[in-house]
């Protein structure tokens, strides 16, 4: 049980690992995809600068030659291109440019604009005229081109959004089904505590009944009506308790003197309750459960010797209960899984504790639970905050 938090962890970080290669390899993917279709816009305009140098030539064309030529200049549909002088002054007439909006053409400012931009992007092609001179293209991304630019990273975040929320889910399904099975497990676990309870709970009223009463009768009565509390507790869990406890100092002191008998005498228990009572609408037996659960690992985290001071006091309208001891502490890795289902230190232990208390605190009394402080070897307090009203 105690490897299973760090194999989730490594379980979590393999997914992780995962997602971010597919992600990565979908942007590198779609960048080559991207350079590709950039490369083959060169080219159209390539073969576009060189239709217009063939127009241009004095020599007579066939028919065919022309219409290919114009079938050339006709085809380019999306790339914006203009041609110019050697001085870079545009031409403006029909055909001299293809893709940019008139409102840019009728505008010298405008177009001069656009024609820097198109350079600082890509260089001209020449194009040889006749008398010598040259002439430029000077041409741009298509539209879908510059559009595509961002699709790698959309598609990326869209992706890893999209398997965050799988894991997520996943997540939250996989903590409701460990939820149902603590459930159950403690449902049945007071089912069968019931029968042989009832039948311990007949052999004392029959022992009650010789005179006089054998010793340790009414010590081992407490013990049953303990266990009777206990099958009580785990019925519960699962269900919504009721809220009608409000005496809360009432409930703190009857579980500290029987918890006070019941641990070692090298432990020194010691209680601090407020001078005025504490009305609070928890459940008695539910609240007892949690207490003495903290009570009973604090015990143990100091193998049946130090003190443990329990403190009950009022603060922002909230009721505090916390319990100090002064066993071995825990880890920072350990303080975080101490309330994960199924973690426990113990080598016998099964983890059930401290989640259970969880549940009770957190869904039945909306409250919290927390180590508020631990340092190892030298001890830990836990604390629980529960709402006044």
């Amino acid at each position: 049980m105690k490897n299973r938090p760090l194999l989730s962890r490594i379980n979590n970080l393999f997914v992780f690992t995962i997602l971010t290669i597919v992600v990565v390899a979908l942007i590198v993917s779609s960048n080559f995809l991207i350079k590709n279709l950039r490369e083959k816009e060169a080219e159209r305009i390539k073969v576009f600068a060189t239709a217009i140098k063939i127009l241009q030539d004095n020599q007579q064309k066939s028919s065919e030659t022309q219409e290919l030529i114009f079938a050339i200049l006709t085809e380019n549909d999306q790339i914006p291109s203009i041609l110019t002088d050697e001085n870079k002054q545009p031409f403006l007439f029909e055909g001299s440019s293809r893709n940019i909006a008139k409102e840019i053409l009728k505008n010298p400012n405008e177009l001069s604009r656009l024609i820097t931009k198109m350079e600082s992007h890509y260089d001209p092609f020449e194009i040889e005229v006749a008398n010598g001179g040259k002439q430029l293209v000077f041409y741009d991304n298509s539209e879908l081109l510059n559009n595509l630019r961002y699709y790698p990273y959309f598609l990326g975040l869209f992706i890893l959004l999209y398997l965050l929320f799988v894991f997520w889910f996943l997540r939250t399904v996989k903590k409701t089904d460990e939820g149902y099975l603590w459930a159950g497990l403690a449902k049945e676990t007071a089912h069968q505590i019931g029968t042989p309870l009832s039948s311990m709970i007949g052999w004392m009223e029959i022992m009650k009944m010789d005179n006089p009463v054998p010793d340790g009768v009414h010590e081992m009565e407490k013990d049953v009506e303990r266990l009777r509390t206990i099958s009580e507790r785990f019925s519960k869990i699962g269900s919504v308790p009721e809220l009608n406890d409000m005496n809360f100092n009432e409930t703190i002191q009857e579980n500290f003197d029987y918890l006070k008998t019941r641990i070692s005498k090298k432990i020194n228990f010691t209680l601090h309750l407020p001078t005025y009572t504490l009305l609070v609408p928890h459940n008695k037996i539910l609240m007892s459960w949690v207490i003495e659960n903290l009570v009973k690992n604090a015990v143990d985290a100091m193998k049946g010797e130090g003190t443990i001071v329990m403190s009950i006091f009022e603060r922002n309208k909230n009721i505090l209960i916390e319990v100090k001891d002064t066993g071995s502490g825990m880890t920072k890795q350990q303080a975080r899984n101490a309330f994960k289902p199924g973690y426990s230190t113990k080598k016998r232990g099964w983890g059930l504790g401290l989640s259970l208390a969880k549940r009770v605190v957190q869904e039945y009394h909306n409250g919290d639970i927390k180590i508020s402080q631990t340092e190892v070897g030298k001890g830990s307090t836990f604390r629980i905050t529960i709402k006044k009203e």
